[in-house]
């Protein structure tokens, strides 16, 4: 339809396209703004979850001087007497004397009044029975407070919790933590052309986004059930309206692919207007992944859901994914913006005029080189799969080789951290 025809028909203007970055940002302040609850979780399932306060430690770390090898605590000069035993998980009765000692083991309590513990492997049996040696200058345990001190942040809110954390937390006293959830997300797939198995045929095409957005939105951290993947919808306004207030029952926010331009079959817009949605973002001027947009949506409870829409086409779904739906779940998680790695060009890579160009590339992490990939059409898939990301060419430029440039990876395992 044209500006004129769409004029005269009393439909809004469609505004320019938001700049990529300045897309991005928008995206991140609202999602922030939405942050999910906190809520506390057991150690055992805070997996995957984000740190929703700052981690700080209940007590010093050590809590107690700790024995850092198999060995003899002593008090004064040898050769020492012989007066007991401590292991770990036992609190050690004090050396009262000089020239006196207790074997202890690695991580056991060491005994007030030690100068010096002497090395297992460094010690020798007097005729008498008492132990002989030089124990080592430096000191053989740990302080307390050596690696924290009570009440000390040791990780910030924001930071996302795997099996290192959880490790550190159980150190340091905690039996739950203050956290974010993963976000719940669904996946609306829109187009009667798109076939469900087999090969494409007799004008319809396979569906290659209803597989693989669920698993992309995994890696970004969110939880996609198999019931939660609805389509392909039928292309009428109210089987679009039905499909999408369904999924926004249980999700914190629902994709949706295709129909994101103003064609006869393209009903996500007066969808959204029907449900009452206002627009984070729509279009934004960046090639592949033209149209995408964001939505919001706010319950008369405060409860706030996003839709992001999708282009149909594959590869600009993924340009999509990485450029709204990231910085999103970052916001809704309480995490930081992702920040980009610079890589060095090994290629030239065109511009795209004044949309900002996302140029699929493979990265070498250890020279910091990023090489440009082939197949690399919006519906094409092939590029995709050799690559680690997208190198950024920037509106108004190209990319020489050489240039440093910012690259956003594609997140390679599930809850892969930005």
């Amino acid at each position: 339809m044209s500006t004129e025809t769409a004029a005269a028909a009393g439909e809004a203007a469609v505004p320019p396209p938001a700049g990529w970055e300045e897309a991005r940002c928008r995206v991140y302040a609202v999602g922030l703004s939405a942050a999910l609850a906190a809520v506390a979780r057991p150690l055992a399932d805070a997996d995957g979850h984000t740190l929703a306060e700052p981690l700080t430690t209940r007590t010093d770390l050590p809590a107690f001087p700790t024995s850092s090898v198999d060995g003899w605590a002593v008090r004064g000069d040898g050769p020492w007497q012989v007066v007991g035993r401590v292991l770990a998980g036992h609190v050690a009765p004090p050396l009262e004397s000089d020239g006196s000692t207790v074997e202890i083991a690695t991580g056991a309590m060491v005994p007030r009044g030690t100068t010096a513990i002497l090395r297992i492997e460094e010690s020798t049996r007097t005729a008498d029975g008492r132990v002989a040696g030089t124990p080592r200058p430096q000191a053989e345990w740990r302080e307390p407070g050596e690696e924290a001190h009570l009440g000390e942040e040791l990780l910030p809110a924001g930071t996302p919790v795997d099996p290192a954390v959880i490790g550190l937390a159980a150190s340091c006293g905690h039996d739950t933590l203050r956290v974010r959830r993963p976000p719940r997300a669904a996946l609306l797939v829109f187009g009667d052309e798109l076939l469900t198995s087999g090969p494409p045929g007799a004008g319809r095409v396979r569906d290659a986004l209803g597989p693989s957005v669920p698993a992309w939105l995994r890696r970004y951290g969110c939880q996609v059930r198999a019931a939660d993947v609805v389509g392909p919808v039928a292309d009428t306004l109210p089987a679009h309206v039905a499909a999408l207030r369904g999924a926004l029952a249980n999700a914190d926010l629902v994709c949706t692919t295709g129909g994101t331009m103003h064609g006869p079959v393209d009903h996500l817009h007066p969808t959204l207007e029907a449900l009452g949605a206002d627009y984070v973002v729509n279009t934004v001027a960046v090639r592949p992944g033209f149209p995408m947009l964001l939505a919001r949506l706010a319950d008369a409870d405060g409860r706030v859901r996003f839709v992001a829409g999708l282009p149909g086409n594959p590869q600009s779904a993924v340009v999509a994914l990485v450029s709204l739906v990231a910085p999103l779940l970052a916001g809704l998680t309480g995490r930081p913006m992702p920040v980009l790695p610079q890589v060095t060009l090994a290629e030239a890579i065109p511009g795209r005029g004044d949309h900002t160009h996302l140029a699929l590339a493979r990265w070498d992490r250890v020279t910091g080189v990023a090489h440009p990939v082939r197949h690399v059409g919006s519906a094409m898939l092939r590029g995709l799969a050799g690559a680690d990301g997208f190198a950024v060419i920037h509106p108004g430029t190209s990319g020489t080789p050489g240039d440093r440039v910012p690259f956003v990876p594609l997140p390679l395992t599930p809850g892969e951290r930005s």
